[in-house]
């Protein structure tokens, strides 16, 4: 625009300076008009007069120029921002969020910030096979309500410079909390198919507030926001992006994508490196036959490569809004998403948050797990450990990412030693023990220190909800000076007096990240804060993908 208005002007100036060689240049002084440039003042005339003018006329024809170059861009400008704010206006009335009613007021307490004011992000997201909202055409059959094909709790650390995806099994049997389903809460399962909870309430909308609170049971972490994208949005997302570069170990056909088919039919992927988008990317994260065990494990395996082909994709591109509002455009469309992350300033400034992440950094894992029959169990103690770095920004590969500058912090003098634990005697009082936390074993170890210290074990059980970050004990009068005397062998423990008789203890994570005897900080530290956990298993520090990898590898299990 601004050089064809450029070029107008110097056809005008043309114009204007032929007129000035014949001595009538318009605002210009001429020769019957008095003194004006000669040197003494008097009158001038003939060329050198009309050099003068032409002089003159160019030096106004310039500033005339500007003049409407400089307008034009602040049209330009105008318009880009009026145009980006229609956009914008438009992505938000894409977006789609859910009741914040359905998410439970039993929660991890949120992150804290460190000194320098960083603190981590986790981010739920939720795949949904709903085949609502126009979905049948992509997912293929008409199966009321919807499930949660994939599953991934996205931590991103406190110096945004690292950021892991964990994914969670749908066959995973877990306690799934009270859930919040046509205006009643739901009784506590005690073992059900993780992906069940997406499932609450058989809405074509699924159900992401009871998914949410499943994994804040299970992770004890807060979770910041919740996305759910279903099939139009993800086809949309790749077809955006022009298409994602994926890997399969062998070639696939229309009987491994219907299993109900009856025969093999025709080649639906070659073996090898390929790109796909829309339909096909939504066939390749969902098949799970013809490869490997057939498993949901395999799957999990490319969907994750699949997302780090598309993270690669995109930061190579550049994250910059030209690149993300088309991308942002088509996801929001089938977008659906916490009450704090409802607008579209809100999703393009998380997105920028990542744009210092090296795609090495960016990791991938699945829960520690191991096969249960047709189903999946978590493997403890290892995914307690999982969980206990993600809370101290630790990296599968041990490092601080909590974003404080503890290494260049002058070393603290060494602690006093601690004083003896004091005797304690509980003889002649009553105790039952439950389990707050999803850690198995917990009700042994902490029975058997009580029966030590003389006390009487009268029952040992679940709590009625998993999601106590700290040990409780509830009293009544009658027994508050055993309860005192109790709260010596659990540090940290909050005492609440009841009017139910005898003495409760609720065990929390405090006691189970400290296994019955370290300081809680060696289990579970806060970002910012000294005191790491122990380095993690190699079954997940080795296990990890990062999205720097070759898309070729770790496609498949079994």
């Amino acid at each position: 625009m601004s050089g064809q208005r450029a070029g107008a002007s110097d056809r005008g100036a043309g114009s204007r300076r032929e007129g000035a060689s014949n001595g009538a240049v318009p605002g210009q002084r001429g020769p019957a008009d008095g003194p004006a440039d000669s040197p003494t003042g008097g009158p001038t005339g003939g060329r050198a007069e009309a050099r003068r003018a032409q002089g003159r006329g160019r030096k106004k024809q310039q500033r005339n120029t500007k003049k409407i170059v400089a307008w034009t861009a602040a049209s330009a400008v105008a318009l880009v921002a009026a145009g980006g704010g229609a956009f914008y206006y438009k992505l938000n009335g894409n977006i789609t969020t859910f009741d914040k009613a359905g998410i439970s007021k039993d929660r991890p307490a949120a992150a804290t910030a460190d000194a320098n004011g960083d603190k981590p992000v986790n981010v739920l997201l939720i795949g949904s096979d709903s085949r609502g909202n126009g979905n049948n055409d992509l997912g293929g059959g008409g199966e009321p309500g919807a499930r949660s094909d994939t599953t991934i709790l996205l931590h991103v650390y406190a110096d945004h410079k690292h950021a892991v995806g964990v994914s969670f099994p749908r066959d995973s049997l877990v306690p799934i909390p009270p859930c919040l389903v046509n205006g009643k809460w739901t009784a506590k399962q005690s073992s059900a198919m993780f992906n069940s909870a997406f499932a609450m309430g058989n809405s074509d909308k699924g159900n992401p507030a009871c998914t949410q609170n499943t994994v804040e049971s299970l992770t004890g972490m807060r979770v910041d926001h919740t996305m759910v994208v279903d099939f139009n949005g993800f086809a949309s997302m790749t077809n955006a992006i022009g298409g994602v570069q994926v890997c399969l170990p062998n070639a696939v056909y229309e009987g491994d994508l219907d299993p109900n088919l009856g025969h093999k039919g025709k080649q639906v992927f070659a073996k090898g490196l390929q790109q796909v988008s829309g339909q096909s990317a939504l066939d390749y994260v969902r098949i799970r036959h013809g490869i490997g065990d057939n498993s949901d494990i395999g799957r999990m395996a490319r969907q994750q490569a699949f997302l780090s082909s598309m993270i690669k994709d995109v930061k190579g591109k550049g994250m910059d809004p030209t690149t993300l509002l088309p991308l942002a455009d088509a996801a929001t469309k089938s977008l659906t998403v916490d009450p704090d992350l409802n607008s579209a300033a809100k999703l393009l400034s998380f997105a920028m948050s990542m744009k210092s992440i090296d795609l090495k950094n960016i990791k991938f894992i699945t829960t520690p797990w191991r096969y249960n029959g047709s189903r999946v169990d978590l493997v403890h103690p290892d995914v307690e450990k999982l969980w206990g770095a993600l809370k101290a920004d630790q990296t599968l590969d041990g490092q601080d990412a909590s974003g404080g500058q503890q290494a260049d912090a002058p070393s603290a003098p060494p602690a006093a030693p601690s004083p003896p634990a004091p005797a304690v005697n509980g003889a002649g009082a009553r105790v039952m023990v439950l389990n707050g936390t999803t850690t198995k074993g917990l009700t042994s170890t902490a029975s058997a220190k009580l029966k030590d210290a003389g006390f009487t074990v009268t029952g040992a059980g679940n709590a009625p909800t998993q999601t106590h970050e700290t040990t409780l004990i509830q009293y009544s009068a009658a027994s508050a000076q055993a309860a005192q005397s109790l709260a010596q062998l659990f540090p940290g423990a909050t005492l609440e007096k009841s009017s139910s008789p005898g003495i409760s203890l609720t065990l929390g994570r405090d006691y189970a990240a400290t296994a019955g005897g370290a300081s809680p900080a060696a289990g579970a530290a806060s970002p910012g804060t000294a005191g790491a956990p122990a380095p993690l298993p190699t079954s997940i520090s080795d296990a990890g993908r990062s999205a720097a990898d070759d898309p070729c590898s770790n496609v498949s299990y079994g």
